[in-house]
């Protein structure tokens, strides 16, 4: 089997309502989906994630000028030898950032199509699942103006509840002094036996602010406190791990094997939280997991892609071992952004269900999903993609 093609789709949406994480706001909701054709006739799909306010041509100009003509031909299969070979060709000026989320796009997409080839999930070409059913958590409470929200805040928590999320990941970063706010509201209006919390500040913070409002937060049994500083800011993250009594998670920023071993080096997280869209995707994710297992750190993926992002994420998640073996271990779960995006249950003919906050495992081969060419064509921006 070869590689015949290599489609690169960027979808974009405004948004109705503009919001706001700590490092900006999101008017657009962009994607870039790579299709990846064999002369078999197979076809895998794969996504490249738009890392923050990252714009979807960035790692499109990656795949079409630097890593399609060098995969056309090749034998999809062959998927730790592609990731090497595109990751040494482009080491010099990637390794970070657009450039491994364009490899990590692409070995999404070998996979999918080397589970319909098998006919096997992805899940079990990983080595098999550990889990049957994936429990999801609620990420939101993003910002509409900015500050000044608690109350708004607090009653999206309890919309959450009423959907069925029993975890819930909240937006802060806006100041520590809103943050705290919001999270003192968000805590009268819960049941804590019945909902558990994460933060992220997605980075806003010095160790100084970081570390002030971890403590403010010191009895609101968080799961983890996300990118609390910079991501490069490895002393930063050591020093919370040891001031403060929550689980310090991070690593949606780093890449590879190589930039998760030196995170995991340094003592750096309790939870490492790679993007199967950046990190380099389920090749990457092998190699990282491997990693995470021999430092005791716990893996759970972070997820904000479309329905292409998604399914990976389940099938990787399925496949991740417990960090800390037990008969009751702590089980990673699914990352659910409840924002505004038409690229999630409008992408594939089967979106994702859940019974009772649970998502069961398909069988399917590959990724599972089938993509609708409408939804293609209503948000495409590069229209010659589809020709």
């Amino acid at each position: 089997m070869k590689i015949t093609h290599i489609n690169t789709h960027i979808l974009s949406s405004p948004l109705e309502t503009p919001f706001a994480f700590s490092q900006g706001w999101v008017a657009n909701r962009s994607a870039t989906l790579i299709e990846i054709c064999t002369d078999t006739g197979l076809i895998g799909w794969g996504e490249a994630f738009c890392q923050g306010l990252e714009t979807p041509q960035i790692a499109a100009a990656a795949i079409e000028h630097c890593f399609a003509p060098m995969l056309v031909g090749a034998n999809p299969l062959d998927t730790e030898k592609l990731w090497f070979e595109m990751y040494h060709r482009s080491r010099d000026f990637g390794r970070k950032g657009a450039v491994m989320a364009a490899i990590s796009g692409i070995d999404i997409a070998l996979w999918d199509i080397a589970g319909q080839a098998y006919g096997q999930p992805v899940w079990q070409l990983l080595g098999g699942a550990f889990r049957r059913e994936i429990e999801r958590y609620a990420t939101g409470f993003y910002r509409i103006k900015g500050q000044g929200e608690a109350g708004r805040l607090a009653d999206e928590a309890v919309m959450h509840y009423e959907n069925g999320f029993r975890y819930m990941k909240v937006k802060l970063g806006f100041g520590v002094a809103d943050d705290i706010e919001v999270m003192q509201a968000i805590m009268k209006k819960i049941d804590p036996s019945k909902t558990t919390l994460m933060v992220d500040s997605n980075h806003a913070y010095g160790r100084a602010e970081a570390l002030y409002l971890g403590q403010a937060m010191g009895d609101m049994h968080l799961r983890w406190y996300e990118e609390p500083v910079a991501p490069e800011d490895y002393e930063g993250y050591c020093e919370l791990r040891r001031r403060l009594p929550m689980a310090i998670a991070g690593g949606e920023n780093e890449h590879s094997l190589y930039g998760f071993n030196a995170l995991f080096d340094a003592g750096a997280v309790d939870i490492a939280q790679p993007d199967i869209g950046s990190c380099g995707g389920f090749t990457a994710a092998r190699h990282i997991t491997a990693l995470a297992q021999a430092k005791g750190v716990e893996v759970n993926p972070h997820v904000w892609g479309s329905a292409v992002a998604q399914a990976a994420s389940i099938q990787l998640i399925a496949a991740l071992p417990t960090a800390h073996h037990s008969i009751f271990a702590r089980q990673p779960i699914l990352e659910y952004d409840q924002s505004s995006h038409p690229f999630r249950r409008e992408l594939t003919t089967t979106p994702i269900e859940m019974k009772n906050s649970l998502i069961a495992l398909s069988d399917a081969p590959g990724l599972g999903i089938e993509i609708r060419r409408d939804t293609l064509e209503r948000y495409c921006v590069n229209q010659a993609a589809l020709r």
